[in-house]
């Protein structure tokens, strides 16, 4: 209620002539439109969280989904965030470990899916090292083997291209381009990719029913998975061990990419550790876990059943892995299946 109250407040600063004793009256800029968006309850959440200092407006979506395309902000203009992060594909890029960067270098980590990030409070990225996407987006923006701006030649041609010079004054309403304010804007349109319009939305809506597999599948689901893959999100937003390996390297360059959450936590007990990816829109963002190792949902339940490697820091969920005969895997995938969101991609496809 009090961040509600806050936006009907700046909705009224910009309609309102603003003035003090000291200064000349001004208007305020009249034609932002902020909005808070339509959150169905199928994703059990509180709200639609989002950061006082950069609510959400139809403008700045607008500018966000501009930048968000355009390959020019890179180093050699041939690089958007789309290239990792497709509307076709739920927002990722089908790749295990992208060589797609300026520099043409394989990354590291697989490109996770970018929707419903307004609910990832516990940390972005992989190992959770960013606290919110106005900082996140700077990464991929600067880093050497992904777009590889440099800041100042980026916010150059911002200011020289007339219309993203009058978008950026519309929505930020100051004279001169800053490099906080593409975060901010990408930040916006981000926050705005909501995925809640899948077949299973649609059952718990009471709009549409389930096959007698998909519904063992969810029996399965609720039985198996959903202690990490928590329904709503699909996801419980934390990190996990889920036995991928016994060994982690460390080469000092990388400075302790492969030892998960805690090259951030430091924390022993997050080795090997990753943020649980959600399970919506699944079966179109494969290949599978940080590093892409599964390409099919096959190989993922099959390393739960026969591949978990026991280590010191193994989620207990997963001890004993997960057995399941093959009319059972086959429900369960159908039931993932319903998780497909065609209304969303659709949507997103359109408009780009």
């Amino acid at each position: 209620m009090e961040k509600l109250s806050k936006l009907l407040l700046i909705i009224g600063f910009t309609l309102i002539w603003a003035c003090s004793s000291d200064e000349e009256p001004m208007i305020l800029d009249p034609e932002i439109h902020y909005y808070i968006p339509a959150v169905s309850p199928t994703l059990r959440v509180a709200g639609f969280p989002q950061p006082d200092r950069n609510m959400i407006s139809e403008e700045g979506v607008a500018l966000g989904r501009k930048l968000f395309f355009d390959p020019k902000l890179s180093a050699n203009s041939r690089v958007s965030c789309a290239t990792c992060h497709s509307p076709a594909l739920a927002f990722t890029d089908g790749l295990a470990l992208a060589k797609h960067g300026v520099s043409g270098k394989e990354l590291h980590r697989t490109s996770p899916p970018i929707f419903n990030l307004p609910w990832q409070s516990e940390g972005l990225f992989w190992d959770g090292g960013a606290h919110d996407l106005e900082s996140l987006n700077f990464g991929p923006l600067t880093h050497p083997d992904e777009m590889g701006a440099d800041l100042n030649e980026l916010v150059a041609y911002l200011e020289s291209d007339p219309e993203y010079k009058k978008h950026f004054n519309l929505v930020f309403g100051e004279e001169e381009i800053q490099s906080a304010q593409v975060s901010r804007a990408i930040s916006q349109y981000v926050r705005s990719l909501i995925s809640q319009d899948s077949k299973y939305d649609r059952w718990k809506r009471s709009e549409e029913v389930l096959s007698d597999l998909e519904l063992k599948g969810y029996q399965l689901y609720q039985k198996n998975c959903s202690s990490c893959h928590q329904e709503g999100l699909f996801t419980d937003r934390s990190f996990h061990n889920n036995g991928l390996d016994k060994a982690y390297p460390d080469p000092p360059e990388l400075e302790g990419l492969f030892l998960g959450r805690y090259r951030i936590s430091s924390n022993p007990k997050d080795l090997g550790a990753y943020k649980t990816p959600t399970l919506r829109n699944i079966s179109l963002t494969a290949p599978y876990m940080h590093d892409g190792r599964f390409e099919t949902l096959d190989e993922v339940l099959n390393h739960y059943q026969n591949g978990i490697q026991i280590n010191e820091t193994l989620a207990p969920e997963l001890s004993e892995g997960i057995a399941l005969n093959t009319s059972e895997k086959e429900a369960l995938k159908a039931f993932l299946r319903t998780l497909t969101d065609s209304v969303f991609l659709q949507k997103h496809q359109k408009t780009n």
